[in-house]
């Protein structure tokens, strides 16, 4: 295994966030402030309590979830994009590195720098909320694991995109709609049968529930399965990269 070049990418990938703090830290959490003051202080207010738990603290799974997908997949797609948009990606392929080196490097800056915004954004929420973690543990290991799954969509994404637009189509059409229709402002209980049964298809609703369940000990679906299921998608993350590398797709063409 070569530290020394995992080491390089990693820091230059957390280098290039620290350039653009503003944008990479301040502004989701900012974004994210707004949401507690509009949706927990004003409409929370006059909303009573869903599984005997307050409004204002009901949200802050959900939209410390909404952050982390969404810098998760960007922080890891922009990455490696940019290297193939430079023209770059070939003196890193010709490098004495193996695929599972490059990955980890820039992988794992995209989750080093998503796990510190959701950290962040769960400090913040103290100053609106008063809330409880009543598993801690849990808590951080749902954290570290999501941001691992989505920064290796978002690995996926770069490799496959091949223009700025593209990077964004995932993010803003896809994953945002997802999560605010997966449980992040209510709980799928609250939905008609039909609907709820609609509403487990969308896999956000499982890193949601169980990311709540951490907090407060309720869940939409059960722990095990919010468990398994970002596994799998994990799983097939891991899958799809190694295929992308085996056979070059994106990358030596």
């Amino acid at each position: 295994m070569n530290f020394y070049a995992i080491k390089s990418i990693y820091l230059f990938e957390m280098s290039r966030s620290i350039r653009t703090l503003m944008q990479s830290v301040a502004s989701p959490v900012l974004s994210t402030s707004l949401y507690f003051i509009v949706f927990g202080a004003a409409i929370g207010s006059r909303m009573g309590e869903i599984d005997g738990i307050s409004y204002a603290a009901f949200i802050i799974p959900g939209l410390i979830m909404l952050s982390l997908l969404n810098e998760s997949i960007s922080n890891a797609s922009f990455g490696i994009y940019m290297p193939k948009f430079t023209g770059s990606i070939y003196e890193i392929l010709s490098a004495p590195l193996s695929y599972v080196e490059i990955l980890i490097g820039y992988v794992g800056a995209a989750m080093t720098k998503s796990i510190t915004l959701g950290l962040l954004i769960l400090l913040t929420a103290r100053l609106f909320v008063d809330y409880e973690v009543q598993h801690p543990y849990f808590m951080l290991g749902f954290l570290v694991l999501t941001a691992l799954t989505f920064s290796l969509f978002g690995f996926i994404l770069g490799l496959w995109a091949d223009s700025f637009e593209k990077l964004q189509i995932v993010p803003m059409m896809i994953v945002t709609p997802l999560t605010f229709l997966g449980g992040s402002f209510y709980s799928i209980n609250m939905l008609p049968p039909l609907w709820q049964k609609i509403t487990l298809f969308n896999p956000v609703v499982y890193l949601i529930s169980g990311f709540r369940w951490s907090f407060y000990g309720v869940a939409d679906v059960n722990i095990a399965v919010s468990l398994g299921m970002t596994l799998l998608f994990m799983f097939l993350c891991l899958g799809i990269i190694w295929w992308i590398f085996k056979t070059g797709y994106r990358l030596k063409a």
